[in-house]
């Protein structure tokens, strides 16, 4: 079975129900996780999504907060939802398909704006929530599985647009940085989108604060694909949809895509 699968921060679902169907129609992803969803899950406008051919849905919501889900037009059923660091929020859901292939949709909390846990609760909340997930790969390591979503840190120095500027900013830190690596490390996860297009700078994110963020061009990778070594290479086709970027009253994310022959 050959799926294509999008990842994207659409930053309030119901208010950017009209993108969400842009990308159904123009790119119909086989599944489409979201994050950031900002809605009760029973508020998540299924009725237009369904009409386009995503009959399937798994989510976790919140009112105006985190909320995650995932939209299938492939049979899904529900493979749970963790509360990371017991924060209480709707930062994680799976589902799984047919043919075995869990997928994990998180949304890992930004983490505020000072890098410093004794000076910033958000901070050490991101460092507990990635913490938390190192210690659940090593517990039970995954496979059969992708994960994807916003996880907030843009990792490699090609990730962002200037390394030695953002080498203080939350998202780039050395620290969060090691978090990540360490949990990618647990469950021996594979950067599919770095396998794909492994040299260049690449951003998944601009800025809202920049007032052409295209002629700017300050991005960074906040968005990921992962997936577990057994089925890694059977992935290809990575890309990140720059031009959703630029859509009508915009998400500050863009899609990630990937394509695996599973």
């Amino acid at each position: 079975m050959t799926f294509t699968l999008a990842t994207w921060n659409i930053n309030s679902v119901r208010l950017r129900e009209s993108l969400v169907c842009k990308l159904m129609e123009e790119e119909a992803p086989d599944v489409l996780c979201l994050q950031e969803c900002k809605s009760p899950v029973e508020k998540i406008p299924l009725e237009r999504f369904r009409a386009l051919g995503y009959n399937w849905i798994v989510a976790r919501g919140q009112k105006g907060y985190n909320g995650v889900a995932i939209l299938s037009k492939l049979p899904l059923t529900e493979a749970g939802g963790e509360d990371y660091a017991n924060l209480g929020h709707a930062r994680h859901v799976a589902g799984r398909l047919e043919n075995g292939v869990t997928i994990h949709n998180f949304y890992v909390p930004a983490g505020g704006d000072i890098p410093d846990r004794t000076q910033n609760e958000k901070f050490g909340q991101k460092l507990d929530f990635l913490t938390h997930m190192r210690d659940d790969f090593h517990a039970a390591k995954p496979q059969k599985s992708i994960l994807v979503g916003d996880l907030n840190i843009a990792p490699r120095e090609d990730d962002v647009w200037n390394h030695k500027q953002l080498l203080k900013i939350v998202s780039h830190t050395p620290i969060e940085i090691e978090h990540l690596a360490q949990t990618q490390d647990a469950g021996a996860w594979v950067d599919v989108t770095r396998k794909d297009i492994p040299e260049g700078l690449l951003y998944s994110w601009w800025s809202y604060r920049a007032a052409d963020w295209d002629t700017a061009d300050k991005g960074r990778r906040l968005d990921h694909v992962w997936a577990t070594p057994d089925i890694a290479n059977a992935s290809h086709g990575s890309r990140v949809l720059r031009a959703a970027r630029g859509w009508e009253q915009p998400s500050d994310h863009a899609p990630v895509f990937a394509t695996f022959d599973l």
